[in-house]
């Protein structure tokens, strides 16, 4: 079985799997993050780490069908994605299946791939070759395609916070879209929901996207604040007028919309923001920022 290593460890990420799994404790215990900056949480096992339990924002309990999540460095969007990781972490999911842009460019414009597995320093997880197979007869747009994959970090992030929250095994069904319109989200969202109704797998499904790219804050929480009512509306029209009348610049905006048609045809009838902040409620500098939001779909 062919194995893709990772792109970004030590550079988005830990490379050392010690050292990654204090990062994503911190994510949890960040003041921007779900823990709230320490204390509860913890595994009681000695090692300190977090044991997520999947309440939500306000400790409500939430059982997301799908959600959205960043793919920033963790110094910078892990804080944020902690929270719909959180939400999901009572889950115990077979299949994961991820989408999210294609920053590169490289291969087919929708694009899975089958036969191997993800490494990541807290060890591999297989790709579900026969579900990703299946989706390509089912999609007619979605093609097998390795190369697409071998640079891109937006799923490779969040395969580590998966690996925290879930001691089961699972596997996973990544795509990446350089092809993002209505039109391939739709068609591309349609099949995976009808993969998901006839597979009687547990599924999560994951889009991954960072928001408004490199303006002021204020701009950014303006445009993302409307950007976001349409997703919490799952109004996927809205959504995608929203996206061109603002000019958004959201990086994974294809992968947003298919996750979104997918979950209301799987019967999910509200969605919740659990946190939106930008690089600069990190770092201080509010000057040129990037939105992240994690939103989940039940």
């Amino acid at each position: 079985m062919r194995v893709r290593r990772p792109a970004v460890a030590g550079i988005f990420y830990p490379a050392e799997r010690d050292a990654l799994i204090d990062a994503i404790d911190e994510c949890f215990r960040h003041p921007l993050g779900p823990l709230g900056g320490g204390g509860s949480g913890s595994s009681g096992s000695g090692s300190g780490r977090v044991r997520p339990d999947g309440a939500g924002g306000e400790g409500k309990a939430i059982m997301p069908i799908a959600m959205v999540s960043p793919h920033a460095a963790y110094m910078y969007s892990g804080a944020v994605a902690a929270h719909s990781y959180h939400a999901a972490s009572s889950l115990k999911p077979d299949l994961i299946i991820m989408l999210g842009p294609n920053h590169y460019g490289l291969g087919s414009a929708v694009a899975t791939m089958v036969d191997c597995q993800w490494e990541t320093p807290l060890g591999g997880v297989p790709v579900n070759s026969d579900e990703a197979r299946r989706l390509v007869r089912l999609s007619g747009i979605l093609d097998i395609d390795d190369y697409a994959h071998s640079r891109d970090h937006c799923l490779e992030v969040q395969i580590p916070m998966l690996q925290y929250i879930y001691r089961h095994r699972f596997s996973i069904l990544p795509i990446v879209l350089w092809m993002q319109d209505r039109d391939t989200a739709s068609d591309l969202g349609s099949a995976i929901a009808e993969l998901i109704e006839s597979s009687g797998m547990s599924t999560l499904l994951i889009a991954s996207s960072d928001l408004t790219h490199y303006e002021p804050n204020e701009e950014a929480y303006r445009k993302d604040g409307e950007l976001i009512k349409a997703i919490l509306e799952l109004d996927v029209s809205r959504y995608y007028t929203v996206l061109e009348r603002l000019d958004v610049s959201a990086c994974g905006y294809g992968a947003i919309g298919a996750v979104m048609v997918a979950a209301k045809r799987l019967g999910a009838s509200s969605a919740s923001l659990l946190k939106y902040a930008t690089s600069g409620d990190v770092t201080g500098d509010k000057g040129s920022v990037v939105g992240y939001a994690s939103i989940v779909f039940s």
